[in-house]
């Protein structure tokens, strides 16, 4: 056992980073429990293991006695003078008291004690190592499942990541390798537990930090992330030097540095926008390439209202109004988007419209429009091209004809329409 006890010792040592001489002091604590039992109350009782043999000894605090009235705190001088030939009576030896058979009921209480301890020892670790990490991202593999959360072994240590903080699209594997970012280190009822997260918006921007220089180093800023995770994300960038461009240092030469990074969120849509600081340029940069036609700014409600053309819409709004969604989340402010209202004009609204337009011209008078309209002449260029014979064979024309033809052509003279040969 006491072999055995010195070989966990020096695993836990390796594998865990705790102290050899910590555990050893925690064990020898637990043994003197036990000595406790074995022996009984001796006085000042303690049990030290040898490091190299692990050898298990008790021994106690004793005094020299004539006649030993009590064992647990007195030694008989013969016994004492074993020990040191120069022990005399009333003088207080260090004696061992090892009981036989002590080294089995040792074993039980130093595993004990020894888990105990290196449960605390891990929670403590866990906790003074992560507690500075938050925001970093970590490797890990995936070691099991418990429902629907992941446990990620991170090497010394294992973390969670939460069924919340998953990505819905991601499916993972026992063995697969994952970054994640440390969201936090909860203190649970068990103790210091790392929560690690895929979904969180913070993931992206670290992705950035570390992927683009420019943001690690503080030339451009990261204003604003929107995320649907899984399915897109809007990223608003913003540049402290005029002389970059923030949005094509982001994506890089040929796309590369956007490139790692979706391959990193498993081809997750990733919108780099230029950040500005008036409201309707950068909603249009969130909302781009779909074109918007007017704003209504509601400053007390923080919402605005967008109009755009029909064939704009769909583009504008994306697949389930991700894209307005997306850029609500990114600005701030509530985005609605709706069709450009276009008024349709019916066909007796069209009939007065054209009935108008002839009546304007000098010479025609208002019954005469409404004549020529209804038989065919809408416009003053239908007049110009038609013949005298065509319009003589209108009723309640007929003899008007040359009349309102030579009105059509003095009219169009003074609108410089050109007239063809008739």
């Amino acid at each position: 056992m006491n072999a055995e006890l010195l070989a966990v010792l020096e695993f836990w040592e390796r594998e865990k980073g705790i102290r050899k001489d910590v555990l050893l002091a925690a064990v020898q604590d637990a043994l003197v429990s036990a000595a406790k039992k074995a022996i009984g109350p001796a006085r000042n009782l303690k049990c030290i293991i040898d490091s190299k043999s692990g050898d298990i000894r008790a021994y106690a605090q004793l005094i020299v006695a004539e006649k030993v009235v009590s064992k647990h705190d007195q030694v008989s001088l013969a016994d004492a003078r074993r020990v040191n030939a120069n022990a005399q009576i009333g003088d207080d030896m260090e004696i061992e008291v090892t009981p036989t058979g002590f080294g089995r009921i040792a074993s039980q209480y130093a595993k004990q004690a020894l888990m105990q301890h290196i449960r605390k020892a891990e929670k403590e670790l866990i906790y003074s190592e992560f507690k500075d990490r938050t925001g970093d991202i970590v490797s890990g593999i995936v070691r099991r499942f418990e429902r629907s959360d992941v446990t990620v072994d991170l090497g010394r240590y294992e973390a969670l990541l939460p069924n919340r903080e998953r990505v819905p699209t991601e499916e993972y594997q026992i063995g697969e390798r994952l970054r994640c970012y440390v969201k936090e280190v909860a203190n649970t009822p068990h103790g210091p537990e790392i929560i690690l997260s895929r979904a969180d918006p913070k993931f992206i921007e670290k992705l950035f930090q570390l992927e683009v220089s420019e943001i690690s180093d503080g030339t451009i800023e990261i204003r604003a992330i929107a995320r649907e995770p899984g399915y897109r994300t809007k990223i608003a960038v913003y540049s402290r030097d005029e002389k970059v461009d923030p949005v094509g240092a982001c994506v890089g030469l040929r796309g590369q540095r956007v490139k790692n990074i979706v391959r990193e969120l498993n081809n997750e849509k990733v919108d780099i926008i230029r950040w500005d600081s008036n409201l309707k340029n950068f909603i249009t940069n969130a909302l781009a390439p779909a074109k918007l036609k007017t704003f209504d700014i509601d400053e007390r409600r923080r919402r605005v209202l967008i109009h755009t053309s029909e064939d704009q819409l769909s583009l504008a709004i994306g697949k389930r109004g991700q894209n307005a969604r997306l850029t609500s989340k990114l600005t701030g402010w509530q985005v609605d988007i709706e069709p450009e209202a276009v008024a349709k004009v019916g066909f007796e609204e069209k009939v007065a419209q054209a009935v108008q337009a002839l009546a304007s011209i000098p010479g025609v008078t208002p019954e005469q429009a409404d004549v020529l309209v209804h038989a065919g002449f809408h416009s003053l260029e239908a007049l110009l091209q038609a013949e005298d014979s065509d319009l003589e064979a209108v009723p309640q024309i007929g003899a008007n004809a040359g009349i309102i033809l030579e009105a059509a052509r003095l009219e169009a003279q003074r609108r410089s329409i050109p007239i063809g040969d008739n």
